[in-house]
């Protein structure tokens, strides 16, 4: 049961990362033509140069979740490195609960007014030619955390199957492809 959650989990982040390829590609091209604009044609507009930072920030927040379960994340990897799989599965399960998780509580709830204020007073970009509907960009904020919070319990699942492997004896065994398979 717990390996048919962990490969659903990983299935769902591997969709989600791609989604964001996406975003970062057309990030990309937006600063592509942005720079094309200002450099070549002397003509740049502020909308262009705000949805830069507006796709830049679903990336930077949605990527988090995607990089968590890909062990992609930074940590301190000097002393890490060097325990064993059940030693670091269960330093995962402990972080993700005492650390992660209250931390992403905390913001994913005080995120809730700072885009409630956003919404009621329909905030929109304060530079001439900016975009409105700034609120769903600060919308994404709850959203992204909500999305770790429920990424976090897929990382949990997956490290007490790392354990309960090295409990049995047996190797464990690939379930689903990993980052380095992908390069």
């Amino acid at each position: 049961m717990l390996i048919k959650i962990e490969n659903f989990y990983h299935r769902l982040n591997r969709f989600w990362g791609k989604l964001l390829s996406i975003v970062f590609l057309l990030m990309a091209a937006n600063v592509f033509f942005d720079v094309i604009m200002r450099y070549f044609f002397h003509n740049s507009a502020v909308a262009m140069q705000e949805l830069e930072w507006h796709l830049f920030s679903i990336v930077i927040l949605f990527g988090v979740s995607v990089s968590l379960l890909d062990e992609a994340h930074v940590r301190v990897d000097f002393l890490y490195d060097r325990f064993s799989l059940r030693t670091k599965a269960i330093i995962n399960i402990i972080g993700t609960i005492f650390f992660l998780l209250p931390l992403a509580l905390l913001i994913f709830y005080g995120s809730f007014h700072f885009v409630m204020d956003s919404y009621q007073i329909q905030e929109i970009s304060e530079n001439p030619g900016g975009l409105p509907y700034r609120y769903l960009i600060k919308g994404m904020i709850p959203l992204s955390f909500l999305f770790l919070i429920f990424t976090a319990f897929g990382y949990v699942v997956q490290n007490i199957n790392i354990i309960r492997s090295s409990r049995s004896g047996k190797p464990r065994l690939q379930l689903h492809s990993t980052m380095e398979e992908s390069k």
